[in-house]
């Protein structure tokens, strides 16, 4: 079925089944020393691809041979021999939040005996110091062919309270105490009568064991910035509760100005509890999974009682049973102070509206009044104007009858005429057409200009 894929998607199938340390199992084995360090990165996309750049800076200051050097993606490789046998592995694996390193010495004397502390592979040094914060590092002694009292195992580590297990159902054991040393590492011990076992196992006990302490350490690493956001929240939900009892006695009486206060105060607190919210849910959002992830390792296990020592399941359960879930009540309970606030706030806002809607029909009603007051003064306007138009016409008539018979006078006198009472009385009619004419020119002019004026927009002047 591959076979019909495109080139992409079978070299994809083809790197997702294949297992990523085939190369490395042709040179697991023990004894060995290993020291294993995390670092937390601030911003995955930028910093993942500087890590790998800082892994082929590492190889070629320990001179790994391009030969034995494997790097893809997220997960790089690379292996040396020294002139007497010995060989050094170092591993780099780059996940989600954090990025690892791996440093394997497993010299050529298997009799060589081994001790915590610096790795003793020739002239071996750490040439540089990762990017990011450092989250967890461990000091991991594999041991073949050692029987030790768990007397002598104590005097080897640091710490009170000796952890230990038997693993996969074989003489596989394990043995540490959570306690870093004077070089800030946990040591591990890992023990078995037989080599054969001991080479089955060590490969995934390892990949088990440092991914229940990598995500153990993730999961408690905002605890601290978890523990200071409880308390600020607990302040919030105080100074809530409080404005929100002075609220409900008050908001019938409340002026514009008090109203404006709680809006203006409830705002800020929204805007600061809220932003507290979108960093938590980054910070705490991965530790359900990560939970997960610790839960099915430790089943991988299958952990059986050690002598003289209490589980390594034991401390890892005393240290993160509950955080995951108390960190998603925490995520919920400033989800619905988030919630409180902004229901506050809309309760603030109805009320303001209210009052403005009061406000505008108040101002609705004085402008009703307003244009009624207007309407009856047009309409006294207009009776005052048509009076006014009235008595222009009889007077304007009145000086043309009065002009008309000055004319018809001095007509008869010229002998053009010999009644000009009669012709006086015939012209007012005529004049009182003419005045009622000059009349109705005189408001069409007035009212074309009036237009002229209100739709037109004066030019400006022209610049020479």
């Amino acid at each position: 079925m591959s076979q019909n894929l495109p080139a992409t998607n079978q070299a994809f199938l083809r790197n997702l089944h294949d297992p990523s340390k085939k190369y490395l199992e042709e040179w697991f084995d023990v004894p060995a020393h290993i020291h294993h360090v995390a670092h937390h990165m601030a911003n995955p996309p930028l910093d993942r691809p500087q890590s790998r750049q800082e892994f082929q800076q590492l190889l070629q200051c320990l001179d790994v041979p391009e030969e034995h050097t494997v790097i893809h993606e997220k997960f790089g490789h690379g292996a040396k021999v020294a002139p007497n046998g010995d060989r050094l592995l170092v591993t780099w694996e780059a996940h989600t939040e954090y990025y690892s390193y791996q440093v394997w010495h497993i010299p050529d004397d298997k009799w060589k005996p081994l001790e915590f502390g610096p790795l003793t592979f020739p002239d071996y040094i750490m040439p540089l110091s990762p990017l990011g914060i450092q989250i967890n590092a461990l000091d991991v002694l594999v041991l073949p062919h050692v029987t030790l009292g768990i007397e002598e195992v104590k005097n080897m580590m640091p710490g009170p309270q000796l952890y230990g297990s038997r693993l996969f159902g074989q003489d596989v054991s394990v043995m540490t105490t959570f306690t870093p040393d004077d070089y800030k590492r946990e040591r591990y011990l890992i023990l078995a009568p037989s080599l054969d076992v001991l080479l089955a196992h060590v490969g995934r006990t390892i990949d088990a064991l440092v991914a229940i302490e990598n995500y153990t350490h993730l999961i408690l690493f905002p605890f601290h910035a978890f523990a200071q956001a409880v308390d600020q929240v607990h302040q919030y939900e105080q100074r809530h509760l409080y404005q929100r009892s002075v609220i409900t006695k008050e908001i019938e009486t409340a002026t514009p100005h008090t109203l404006q206060r709680w809006l203006t105060g409830m705002t800020q607190d929204l805007m600061n509890v809220s932003r507290m919210a979108e960093s938590m849910r980054y910070k705490l959002s991965a530790s359900v999974p990560y939970d997960r992830i610790i839960r099915a390792n430790l089943e991988l296990l299958h952990e059986q009682t050690l002598a003289d020592c209490r589980r390594i399941s034991e401390y890892v359960d005393g240290k993160t049973i509950g955080v995951a879930d108390g960190y998603q009540q925490f995520i919920r309970r400033i989800n619905a102070l988030v919630n409180d606030f902004q229901g506050s706030i809309a309760v603030i806002r109805t009320k303001v509206e209210l009052q403005l809607q009061d406000q505008n029909l108040g101002l609705e009603n004085q402008i009703l009044r307003l244009l009624r007051s207007m309407d009856k003064t047009t309409r006294r306007q207009a009776i005052l104007q048509h009076t006014v138009e009235g008595l222009s016409v009889i007077v304007i008539s009145y000086y043309l009858s009065g002009l008309g018979s000055y004319v018809f006078k001095a007509m008869q006198t010229l002998g053009w005429i010999d009644n000009p009472d009669l012709l006086s009385g015939l012209f007012v009619p005529i004049s009182l057409g003419i005045a009622f004419g000059l009349i109705l020119i005189g408001r069409k002019f007035i009212y074309q200009r009036r237009f002229e004026d209100s739709g037109s927009d004066p030019k400006p002047p022209s610049q020479n």
